[in-house]
C-alpha cells in the first residue's frame, strides 16, 4: 500500500511537471501574424471606391502588421482620404504613411498598420530612373507584447518589366536594413517572380516565408508570384502558417499572410 501511494506521489508530480512546462512553452510562445496586401489606392477592381471591402480583408485575417502598397494621401482620385488612416480606423491599427512620391494633389507611396507600439520609424527613398516611379521602404521598430523589439518594412519595388531599378533596390534594401540588429520582417509587392535576379539578392540575406512560391496576381486568376513575406535572420524565426488570400474585389492583387514565430 506504502509503494502504491509513492507510486501514485510520484506520478501526480511528473504529470503536474510536464502540464506546467506546457503550459509555460505555450505562453512564452511568440507569434507574430504579417499580411501585405497592395489594396490598388483604395479602388476595387469594380472601380469604385470602396474602403470597408479592403478593411474587411484585412479584418478578415486578424494580423499584427500589414504592409501595404499604391497608398494614397489625400489625392483627387482618393476623395481626399488619407487611405492609410482612413483603414486604420476601420480595422483599430495604429497608421503610418511613407510618401514615395507627390501624386494628384496629395501623396503616393507605402502604408503600415499596426497593432504594437512603434518605437522609431523611418522612410528610406529606393532608387529610381529618372523616367520611373519614385520608390521608398518604410520601416517600424515596434515593440512586441513580450517586450521584445522587431523591424518591420513594407516596400513596393519598380514595376516595369525591362527596369534594372528593382536590382538597384533590393541592393539598397539589404545595405540599409540587412545589418539590423532587430529581428526583421520584409514584405512588399516587389514585381519580381521567384529566382529572378532581385529575388536572388534579395536571398543572400533574407528567407522567404512562402517557399513553395504561391501564385498572387492577378486575383482573379493568379499566373505568377510578386508579393512576398521575408525575415531574417534566418535562425530567429520560424514559419508556422503562409497562406494567400484573394478577393477578386478588393483589389487586383491577393493579399499574402504569414504567422511567424520568433525563436529566443
Amino acid at each position: 500500500m506504502k509503494i502504491t501511494k509513492l507510486l501514485l506521489s510520484i506520478l501526480t508530480i511528473v504529470f503536474t511537471f510536464n502540464a506546467l512546462s506546457a503550459q509555460n512553452t505555450s505562453e512564452n510562445e511568440i507569434t507574430v501574424r504579417v499580411l501585405t496586401f497592395n489594396i490598388l489606392h483604395g479602388a476595387t477592381t469594380k472601380g469604385d471606391f470602396d474602403l470597408d471591402k479592403i478593411a474587411s480583408v484585412i479584418r478578415n485575417t486578424n494580423p499584427d502588421l500589414v504592409a501595404m502598397q499604391e497608398v494614397d494621401f489625400k489625392t483627387n482620385r482618393a476623395r481626399n482620404y488619407d487611405l492609410v488612416t482612413e483603414l486604420g480606423w476601420r480595422t483599430k491599427m495604429s497608421p503610418l504613411f511613407g510618401i514615395a512620391m507627390p501624386y494628384d494633389g496629395g501623396g503616393y507611396g507605402e502604408g503600415i498598420l499596426t497593432k504594437m507600439p512603434i518605437l522609431s520609424s523611418q522612410n528610406v527613398p529606393l532608387p529610381h530612373s529618372p523616367e520611373n516611379e519614385p520608390r521608398a521602404a518604410l520601416q517600424v521598430l515596434v515593440q512586441l507584447e513580450s517586450g521584445d523589439t522587431i523591424s518591420f518594412i513594407g516596400t513596393h519595388l519598380e514595376h516595369q518589366e525591362t527596369s534594372s531599378d528593382r536590382i538597384d533596390q533590393v541592393n539598397t534594401i539589404n545595405e540599409v536594413f540587412a545589418s539590423c540588429k532587430y529581428p526583421s520582417i520584409l514584405a512588399g509587392d516587389l514585381n519580381a517572380i521567384p529566382n529572378s535576379e532581385p529575388i536572388s539578392i534579395l536571398n543572400k540575406y533574407w528567407t522567404a516565408s512562402d517557399q513553395k512560391g504561391a501564385l498572387t496576381y492577378p486575383s482573379d486568376d493568379p499566373e505568377i508570384k510578386i508579393d512576398y513575406i521575408f525575415f531574417r535572420p534566418a535562425e530567429k524565426w520560424q514559419v508556422v502558417e503562409t497562406k494567400v488570400i484573394c478577393d477578386e474585389i478588393a483589389s487586383d492583387h491577393c493579399a499574402v499572410l504569414s504567422v511567424l514565430k520568433l525563436v529566443k
